[in-house]
């Protein structure tokens, strides 16, 4: 059997049009949902745009309070004050440590390769 002829059977069977029929039904659906999303969607426009403005504010103020328990928190554990935003400039660097007040660090020695047998 040809190629052609195995497209034709397949095309002309009842579980390709069953394929075809569900996916316009979903097509259709979703047209209608679309159509019913936007009308209501004008109807309380207003109503989302004060949940928006709403929203935004409140999402400030968590910004606004995380920052002030982070600084809270390197302040606590630098046991002296954090630097604020506004001391901070944007291409700061590090301050250079000195060898004295470095923390020696530790030294990983590889383990010895054990032979391996042939």
């Amino acid at each position: 059997m040809t190629l052609t002829d195995q497209i034709k059977k397949i095309t002309k069977s009842k579980p390709f049009y069953a394929v075809a029929g569900a996916g316009g039904y979903a097509v259709d659906n979703v047209r209608t949902l679309r159509g019913r999303l936007r009308t209501k969607l004008r109807a309380r426009r207003d109503e989302v745009r004060k949940h928006a403005g709403t929203t935004s504010t409140r999402a400030s103020r968590v910004y606004d309070d995380l920052a002030a328990r982070g600084r809270k928190m390197v302040t606590r554990a630098s046991h002296e004050p954090a630097q604020g935003r506004d001391e901070v400039s944007g291409t700061a660097e590090p301050e250079p440590v000195s060898r004295e007040s470095r923390v020696p660090s530790r030294r990983i020695t590889p383990r010895p390769k054990k032979p391996t047998s042939a």
